[in-house]
């Protein structure tokens, strides 16, 4: 399998890591770590020595209660980020944003994927976007707008939910043009499920992914409540093991990009997981 981006054919011949990248001050787990210019390429460079495969640039948080913003003010934030990070390194940058606007002036900087937690719902001319460019293209289930996205009610069947919603994303973007090897899914950990629907989807991965044979499926658990409701509220920044736990039980499911913040910790887990895989496939095929 690959992924085609804009720059290149990105290889899916094992997980990958998605290393988060956030120049906000407000996001729920490292909100305004990394709001300088110096700040941000010292953590670009770090994650990207501990084995990140992407590096996903965020200017705007989606956590519950969070407030949107302009346009204008995403761009400000990431801009520079984006540019200067595609200066310096050669990795494949990823814009998360669902704002047309905000995904041409990243790409303008370097930017070679869009990472779309609406699915094309809140901005569709994102798809048109991605189309005229050639990017590669996340599009991610989630339910309701950007102020009720977090306190939907929920549905009955999650899984009948978020294999509908996908596959309507992904009709959106062929009537626009995209072409199916751009396209990568997410199941959207935490954006519309309670808290025991985000373990079901993790323990019943390949459920969703047998709708999606051919496409890149992507979990990003990494740090997010339902961890910390398992490990009696912990904060969010005590939650490596748990999210390091998540990461592997997706892989062994099938997922093949694991979005997270600890990128050092998923990728020895994974790699560790790999080979585990690797043995007992062997053994199947004998």
């Amino acid at each position: 399998m690959h992924w085609q981006t804009s720059k290149r054919q990105i290889q899916i011949d094992r997980p990958l890591v998605m290393g988060i990248l956030n120049v906000t001050p407000d996001s729920f787990s490292d909100g305004g770590d990394h709001l300088s210019l110096d700040a941000a390429l010292r953590q670009a460079e770090k994650m990207i020595d501990e084995g990140a495969d992407i590096l996903d640039i965020g200017g705007e948080s989606t956590r519950p209660g969070g407030s949107q913003i302009s346009a204008e003010e995403e761009i400000e934030r990431i801009a520079t980020v984006v540019e200067a990070v595609n200066e310096r390194f050669d990795i494949p940058i990823s814009i998360d944003t669902y704002k047309s606007g905000v995904a041409r002036e990243a790409i303008r900087a370097g930017a070679e994927i869009i990472n779309d937690i609406s699915g094309l719902r809140f901005d569709s001319e994102l798809a048109t976007v991605t189309a005229e460019h050639g990017t590669g293209l996340v599009l991610m289930h989630s339910r309701g707008d950007f102020e009720t996205m977090h306190s939907q009610p929920p549905v009955y069947d999650i899984f009948e939910e978020v294999v509908e919603g996908l596959q309507n994303s992904i009709e959106k973007a062929r009537i626009t043009g995209v072409k199916d090897d751009q396209i990568a899914v997410d199941i959207g950990i935490g954006f519309g499920k309670t808290s025991e629907q985000n373990l079901e989807l993790i323990a019943g991965l390949d459920r969703v992914i047998e709708h999606f044979i051919g496409f890149p499926v992507m979990v990003g658990a990494s740090r997010k409540s339902f961890i910390g409701n398992v490990l009696n509220n912990i904060p969010a920044v005590e939650r490596v093991e748990g999210s390091i736990a998540a990461a592997v039980i997706a892989v062994c499911n099938g997922a093949n990009i694991i979005r997270v913040h600890d990128v050092r910790q998923t990728r020895d887990a994974l790699r560790v997981t790999e080979a585990i895989l690797a043995k007992r496939n062997k053994k199947i095929t004998e």
